[in-house]
């Protein structure tokens, strides 16, 4: 799901159709900057590439008419979307249905532009209005020639809803859902909780690799990627001491960070998503409760009730109490 990130940029993965017509999608992050008036996409998320890593591509969200679904325009290519920018259509594949409705809304939303049904007999340069679910308001529009085709762009800026949109920003802040925001292959072992792709702070070089991330009843494990068939390094839950959202995020300038805290070593893992994050943290935080089993402590009963609370907590170490995110962990030299 697209997120607000730490410059209050709206940021997330998505699939691009990059050579027009060719039917083949890349998977690329994009951050939506409305301050700079652009829509770009990387690789990866600039945070773990190279500093001074370039783009893969930008559009000026002036130029952008329209973004709609595009279910009929591209039926083989599951949730779809177009975006209209001058002569060229852009179509790009979101993760699910509430992923490709809520980045067509912010794209709708940054743009702030009403096109013109064609059968409009008024000029567009002309004042148009603009519907909103709490009324009318007038806004007035320019229209420029770019590359042959007509761009209507606002001349002023338009107030703000009275009565909020269906999706702000603000529904995009950190969210608690704990919706997978990848979707990989089920695995064939039926033991394991949850896979997927997350960003890893090596032990030595301290350099960020991306890693495909397995947890079961008793380990979680990463992989070079989901096609290697032995990990890279297995971690006994049993040496787990707690999983939490990390507050060294600020220092480390990373979006979504968490930690895994063993008796060796800290691990620091980035998801791509507030939501993913969390859903990492509830699955692995589950899996240790579960895995002590009938012999566990009275604290450790407290835990198990409280993790089934779709509000994640964290434990100081003194007596296993609920406590509000605090506190920092140095990481262990491995």
């Amino acid at each position: 799901m697209p997120y607000v990130d730490r410059q209050n940029r709206i940021c997330g993965f998505l699939d691009i159709e990059e050579n027009e017509n060719s039917g083949k999608f890349l998977r690329r992050y994009f951050i939506l900057d409305t301050r700079e008036d652009s829509f770009v996409w990387y690789m990866d998320n600039p945070q773990n590439l190279p500093s001074g890593s370039s783009r893969v591509g930008a559009i000026k969200l002036t130029y952008i008419s329209k973004v709609s679904d595009a279910t009929k325009l591209r039926p083989k290519a599951e949730f779809c979307f177009v975006m209209n920018a001058g002569m060229r259509k852009y179509f790009l594949q979101a993760n699910d249905q509430q992923d490709l409705v809520e980045w067509v809304n912010v794209l709708n939303k940054a743009i702030k532009i009403t096109v013109p049904k064609q059968s409009d007999s008024q000029p567009a340069s002309d004042s148009l209005s603009r519907q909103g679910d709490c009324g009318k308001k007038q806004v007035s529009y320019r229209t420029d020639i770019v590359g042959g085709v007509p761009i209507i762009t606002p001349t002023q800026k338009e107030e703000v809803n009275e009565c909020g949109e269906s999706l702000d920003r603000n529904n995009l802040k950190r969210s608690q859902s704990h919706l997978p925001y990848f979707a990989p292959k089920p695995p064939s072992d039926s033991a394991v909780i949850k896979a997927g792709y997350c960003v890893k702070q090596g032990a030595v070089m301290k350099n960020w690799k991306r890693r495909y991330f397995q947890l079961d009843e008793n380990t979680i494990g990463y992989f070079k990627s989901e096609l290697e068939k032995e990990p890279l390094r297995v971690i006994p839950l049993k040496e787990v001491h707690k999983v939490q959202e990390c507050k060294q995020s600020d220092i480390m300038m990373r979006d979504n960070l968490f930690e895994i805290v063993t008796t060796s070593r800290t691990f620091y893992v980035q998801a791509d998503s507030p939501e993913e994050m969390h859903s990492w943290i509830k699955a692995v935080s589950g899996a240790i409760v579960a895995q002590r089993g009938p012999g566990r402590s009275s604290s450790s009963m407290r835990q198990a009730r409280r993790l089934s609370n779709p509000c994640i907590q964290r434990y100081t170490s003194r007596a296993g109490e609920c406590s509000t995110y605090v506190g920092s962990h140095a990481n262990v030299p491995s």
